[in-house]
């Protein structure tokens, strides 16, 4: 089944910011995050969904997509297996006229392991503040026994006769050109240059077993979703005495059901009073931080927002803070008593027909001015 289109997965147009983006991304990632979301399908929206953010987030990988779409730019190579080597012998074709003379890497030669990737998920307040985990993490490692060449203990491995160690194999072919020499990968000893007779019983000759490694991590504060941590050498093992490949952890963040974040600046809605906002008060608001006290002046209309100062999410670089954004929303109040409904006719007969006259009469003339091209 193909793919749905990046743009109608998250909902905008194909001329949308990378701020609209972020915002459509985020809202689907609490809609549907496994964590919290019931429906049967979460996973696979969240995971589709995440796809198309990384995509068109990123500016280069966007452009590429704009132009090429699922396919990617290297779509018309598809048919051929994906490279080179399987391009109905491509590479015997250089083997041909260059006589196979090329460098080969020694089989035996020093290798890195392998950098391995662990997904993982924090709360809100986690990906705020940081903290110290242990993660275990499944990964292959030289077999203690045979010490890694799969061999077993009291034997070791032998030298290829077939390539005399070299790991591969040369084959002469008759051609309009003359006599060439193709290259092979020895497929007696499959390119190591060495073949084990008596193997190993704990690893059956791999040289290599498969365990789990319990790491310590370190989370910073401030870190946010998609951000990844390196931990060098903690990945798989290195090859012939190679170093060890490294670890990247990728981090995941919860969605919060009171606040929002947008880098370092956290957002949340407060809701007020119609005579709160009429009258003004002091209200408590809660942060990352604590509580704090905030000043409602009188007459605050709904979607006002108020900064609170260095309230937001610590820099993951140690620049500082960002701020918390309160956004008012009046509420409007429902089942009124018939002394509450008594008193507001009272108010609307007292001032409501002097703030009607004075709403319709700006509007009018504004109306005016913009007829009059002002």
């Amino acid at each position: 089944m193909s793919k749905r289109d990046y743009y109608e997965v998250l909902g905008v147009s194909k001329d949308a910011s990378k701020e609209e983006i972020k915002k459509a991304y985020r809202k689907l990632a609490r809609q549907y995050h496994p964590d919290v979301s019931k429906e049967e399908n979460a996973a696979d929206k969240f995971k589709e969904a995440k796809e198309a953010y990384e995509t068109l987030s990123d500016q280069q990988k966007r452009a590429q997509y704009d132009q090429f779409g699922h396919a990617g730019p290297n779509q018309g190579f598809g048919g051929f297996g994906g490279g080179a080597e399987d391009f109905g012998g491509f590479g015997d074709i250089f083997d041909m006229f260059f006589g196979g003379g090329g460098r080969r890497r020694d089989p035996n030669a020093p290798r890195k392991g392998a950098d391995l990737q662990y997904t993982m998920s924090l709360d809100f307040e986690e990906a705020i503040f940081g903290k110290s985990t242990t993660i275990e993490i499944p990964i292959e490692e030289d077999c203690e026994t045979c010490g890694g060449d799969g061999a077993k203990p009291g034997t070791s491995p032998e030298t290829c006769p077939h390539c005399q160690g070299s790991g591969q194999i040369n084959q002469e072919q008759n051609t309009p050109f003359g006599r060439v020499v193709n290259r092979r990968v020895c497929h007696h000893c499959q390119g190591s240059g060495k073949i084990v007779k008596e193997k190993c019983p704990d690893c059956g000759g791999r040289g290599r077993i498969n365990s789990r490694k319990k790491i310590n991590i370190d989370i910073p504060a401030g870190i946010d979703e998609g951000q990844q941590i390196r931990v060098p050498g903690k990945g798989e093992a290195g090859v012939n005495g190679g170093p060890a490949g490294d670890l990247f952890v990728v981090i995941q963040v919860k969605p919060h059901e009171f606040f929002e974040r947008e880098g370092d600046h956290i957002f949340c809605e407060i809701p007020l009073t119609f005579t709160q906002a009429a009258l003004g008060d002091e209200i408590e608001v809660p942060t990352v931080h604590g509580k704090v006290m905030l000043k409602i002046p009188a007459g605050t209309q709904t979607g006002k927002t108020f900064r609170l100062k260095d309230k937001g999410a610590p820099n993951v670089h140690g620049r500082g803070h960002g701020d918390q954004h309160v956004k008012t929303k009046v509420i409007t109040p429902k089942n009124l008593t018939e002394r509450q409904k008594e008193l507001l006719r009272e108010f609307n007969d007292i001032s409501g027909n002097e703030a009607t006259e004075e709403q319709h009469g700006n509007f009018f003339e504004r109306m005016k001015r913009a007829f009059k091209g002002e």
